[in-house]
């Protein structure tokens, strides 16, 4: 209903640049083309970035760069013309996609050579520039937009999203270049259930929740921990890996964790919680395809743990979460391999690369290397 409405962020306003581009360019070329109008627009070190402080306004309809002094419009794109939104750190980039006119000449026997056609088929990209602390909550609340955009659409045509087919989520998962199987699970009815928890008003619902981890096809939050004897528990119905996808009909997908712990925390005077879960493994199962060592993997880990990923990668496409712990790679533990050991297993791997992951916060909880606070 937010996004509906619209929401507002605060960010300061880099600059714009043009980019060239196909129709429908691959998610490693909408990357790269992201990184070139960053490398384009940023200033070099040493020399002061020009900005202005802007307010972006997101919403189902459009969005739109507004003066944080004079609140006047300075950009206003509708949403069906952003073709992709990128955040790199604390900076986002907005990509809105334009057709090249026509020239007057396309009636002359020129305009019939293949190449000029080709030419033709091609976009002029604007690429807005943004720095933002919010840079990847901004990312996700875009990406949500357009996930209540089309609900929408469908429910205005007389389709209730939720009737859609197994087979049409088939369908979209042969459109994705994707090798775990989260689509799937995701999709599947028997997967996503309505729990409701009774407990005493002033009681704590008892849980531990940690991020799905960047990455995830849909962030949320993931059960990490039940407190004994506590409500969540002694229901019977929970269990620890499932994702909490909405608490009493409030959406928790692509929020931060703090805002999704407060929301909890926030129903301690309430006696009957609602929540819709999607039922998953505690270890989440990453198959990573690399046909040679010249592609790169795409992530980065330390003593382990994953701490950046590439978006549109090969990684990301096989279900690697940034904030994971590695368990296993190829069928071999490396819990207690040296940080070193593991980046050469990695680096020297190829063909189907077969790894289990889980939130490293969970992997320390059930390891008793942290003490749970229950919420």
């Amino acid at each position: 209903m937010d996004l509906i409405d619209g929401i507002i962020f605060a960010a300061n306003y880099l600059g714009s640049t043009q980019l060239l581009s196909d129709k429908t360019p691959s998610k490693n070329v909408r990357m790269m083309q992201a990184q070139e109008a960053v490398s384009r627009i940023k200033a070099p070190e040493g020399e002061a970035q020009p900005m202005t402080e802007v307010d972006l306004f997101i919403s189902t309809q459009r969005i739109k760069v507004l003066n944080a002094d004079s609140q006047e419009t300075m950009m206003d794109h509708p949403l069906r013309t952003i073709s992709y939104i990128a955040d790199i750190g604390n900076i986002v980039v907005l990509m809105a996609r334009r057709r090249m006119p026509r020239p007057d000449s396309m009636d002359s026997v020129e305009a019939s050579d293949p190449a000029e056609d080709e030419k033709q088929r091609q976009y002029k990209m604007i690429c807005h520039v943004f720095e933002s602390e919010d840079a990847q909550l901004i990312a996700q609340s875009i990406g949500q937009a357009f996930s209540v955009a089309y609900q929408e659409f469908l429910r205005a045509n007389g389709i209730n999203p939720e009737d859609l087919s197994q087979k049409e989520y088939s369908d979209l998962l042969n459109t994705q270049d994707m090798y775990n199987d989260d689509l799937i699970h995701f999709s599947k009815s028997e997967n996503c259930k309505d729990i409701y928890i009774e407990k005493q008003k002033g009681e704590i619902l008892g849980v531990v929740i940690v991020e799905s981890g960047w990455g995830s096809i849909l962030p949320t939050v993931i059960i990490a921990n039940m407190m004994h004897a506590g409500p969540s528990e002694k229901s019977g119905r929970l269990n620890i890996g499932d994702q909490i996808m909405s608490i009493n009909g409030t959406s928790l997908v692509g929020l931060p964790l703090s805002t999704c712990q407060t929301i909890i925390k926030g129903l301690k005077n309430q006696s009957r919680i609602k929540l819709n879960i999607v039922r998953c493994p505690p270890v989440t199962t990453v198959l990573i395809r690399r046909p040679d060592l010249r592609y790169q993997l795409g992530f980065s880990v330390q003593n382990g743990i994953i701490c950046s990923l590439m978006r549109g990668g090969i990684a990301e496409r096989g279900g690697v979460r940034v904030g994971h712990r590695i368990i296993e790679i190829n069928g071999q533990s490396v819990v207690a391999t040296p940080h070193e050991k593991i980046v050469h297993i990695l680096s020297n791997a190829v063909g189907e690369i077969h790894m289990k992951t889980m939130p490293a916060a969970m992997y320390r909880l059930l390891t008793a290397q942290e003490q749970p606070v229950y919420i």
